[in-house]
């Protein structure tokens, strides 16, 4: 379990789905027992004391009307897709419940920024352009190959990486029946490797809850 500050107050706690039963009985335990009402994003419980939870669903979970269906969808084994892009790399993979089934990683070298001038620097840097604009095509391709054959089975597409590269990899009009599966979520990985692609699977089920504690969160 992972815990980070949340914009606008509280903190987001990122919860394997396995113990999502557990951390609620400990919310109940701490707060008092809460009331839960259905959101878009999920379940928010709401406590006597002030404290609030905002369980999300995770990517290609379905919706929940109550803390035990939430768990159980949570927990429950699905079929989704991997696109994690950043930089000179790209990483595809398609995880059946936890564990990867199809996978690639594919890197081409970017130049960095150099500190030249003048038309150095505008060589260089029409350079790098090229280079990234080529592994990213390099991406499109490599998602059109694993991917996209999977489309019609996967229940969400789960990237990560920057925003930008991941954007424009789902741009090309031969994967829109991967973008129409994109999930919000957007996962902060460092330069893909199979390691990360791996790792990327629990990332992509966590359950994200945003907590609000009333004694540190409520405004003065």
């Amino acid at each position: 379990m992972s815990s980070r500050p949340a914009a606008g107050g509280g903190r987001w706690v990122e919860v394997d789905p396995a113990r999502v039963a557990r951390w609620v009985e400990g919310f109940a335990d701490r707060h008092g027992p809460p009331t839960t009402t259905v959101q878009e994003y999920g379940l928010r419980l709401a406590a006597p004391d002030g404290a609030t939870a905002e369980l999300h669903t995770p990517p290609g979970a379905p919706p929940s009307a109550d803390v035990p269906g939430f768990v159980a969808a949570a927990g429950a084994p699905r079929r989704f897709g991997l696109l994690l892009a950043r930089k000179g790399a790209v990483a595809v993979g398609v995880a059946d419940g936890t564990e990867l089934v199809v996978s690639k990683v594919d890197t081409r070298y970017v130049q960095g920024r150099t500190a030249a001038g003048g038309w150095s620097q505008q060589r260089f840097a029409r350079r790098r352009d090229n280079q990234a604009k080529a592994a990213l095509g390099d991406a499109v391709e490599l998602a059109v190959r694993l991917l996209l054959p999977e489309a019609a089975n996967l229940t969400a597409l789960v990237c990560g990486g920057d925003r930008r590269a991941v954007d424009t990899v789902l741009a090309d009009r031969r994967l829109a029946p991967l973008a129409a599966r994109s999930a919000d979520r957007l996962l902060d990985v460092p330069e893909p490797r199979h390691a990360v692609l791996v790792d990327a699977i629990a990332a992509a089920r966590a359950v994200h809850i945003l907590v609000r504690d009333p004694d540190r969160d409520a405004p003065a």
